[in-house]
């Protein structure tokens, strides 16, 4: 799925692109990912578009008359700017966005189809798909120690919770926890000042830093190579691979349809964490530290 970084790329790139520009109609390929009647998708038809903004990891579009058209990426949702009037592609296609200068095409890989569009009318309507997590990026320490101590869970899932921290996902609460020296399961009560403040300035560096690089590889065109994984992240991704600081190979802990990856050596003191499909298969043969794996 998009996280901050991907989404605020995605965002400068499409604004560049449609601000005070017109929005001729919108050709929906698939009926079902429009998930509001009312207002109707005809009535953005001929509206200007005053400005690009993002909610959590939904992008939002606003346009003349309070309108609001707000996307959802979901997992394999992606964007492509295209000549203008240009076909929706049959099997990735879900929606097109006409404008004079070009299409802002929306397509989805697979065949769960969980990315979505929502027209709403009014701020109170946007302000309703808004998750209400914290905007590290716009937050101080003790913001964000306040909102990571609210509840008692695991720093993974606390950071991965938009309720709680805005924008963030599996890939970079990786990056975060790595960078930050700390275990993915360790309990959001347990930290000390010094490890919130180590993890708060983690947070904001790693966020900060792919921005930086993804907006640098993107420049002034259209970001093409949406990606969770990526060859310069540290643990994200690299099940096996050696750790960039300490060679380690990475670890992993597997979980539905996501997992977690991360170095055992920099961040739980070389205790391997259990993983419930392997430490169930092994039982007593489980390996309790990376030096006896």
């Amino acid at each position: 799925m998009p996280e901050l970084p991907d989404v605020t790329v995605y965002i400068e790139a499409i604004d560049r692109r449609v601000r005070h520009q017109v929005l001729q109609r919108v050709r929906l390929a698939n009926p079902f990912v429009l998930r509001t009647v009312e207002p109707s998708i005809s009535d953005v038809s001929g509206k200007k578009v005053t400005g690009v903004r993002r909610a959590g990891k939904r992008i939002i579009l606003a346009l003349e008359d309070d309108l609001f058209i707000i996307i959802h990426l979901m997992i394999a949702g992606r964007f492509r700017w295209l000549a203008p009037g240009a076909k929706i592609p049959g099997k990735l296609g879900l929606a097109a966005f006409d404008f004079a200068n070009g299409t802002l095409l929306l397509t989805e890989a697979g065949s769960k189809r969980r990315a979505s569009i929502h027209v709403v009318r009014g701020e109170e309507a946007v302000r309703a798909h808004d998750r209400g997590g914290l905007e590290v990026l716009d937050a101080s320490l003790d913001e964000f120690k306040s909102a990571l101590t609210r509840e008692r869970h695991t720093l993974k899932r606390t950071l991965t919770d938009p309720h709680v921290f805005s924008g963030i996902g599996n890939a970079y609460s990786d990056e975060i926890l790595h960078r930050a020296r700390l275990s993915p399961v360790q309990l959001t009560t347990n930290l000390d000042d010094e490890e919130i403040a180590r993890l708060y300035d983690a947070t904001r560096t790693t966020l900060i830093d792919w921005i930086e690089r993804l907006r640098a590889e993107t420049g002034e065109g259209f970001p093409e190579k949406v990606t969770a994984f990526r060859n310069e992240m540290a643990v994200h991704g690299k099940f096996g691979r050696p750790c960039p600081d300490c060679g380690t190979p990475v670890q992993r802990i597997v979980y539905a349809d996501n997992e977690t990856n991360y170095c055992a050596r920099c961040q739980t003191g070389g205790r391997l964490l259990a993983d419930r499909a392997l430490s169930r298969l092994l039982h007593e043969d489980w390996p309790k530290s990376i030096d006896e794996l």
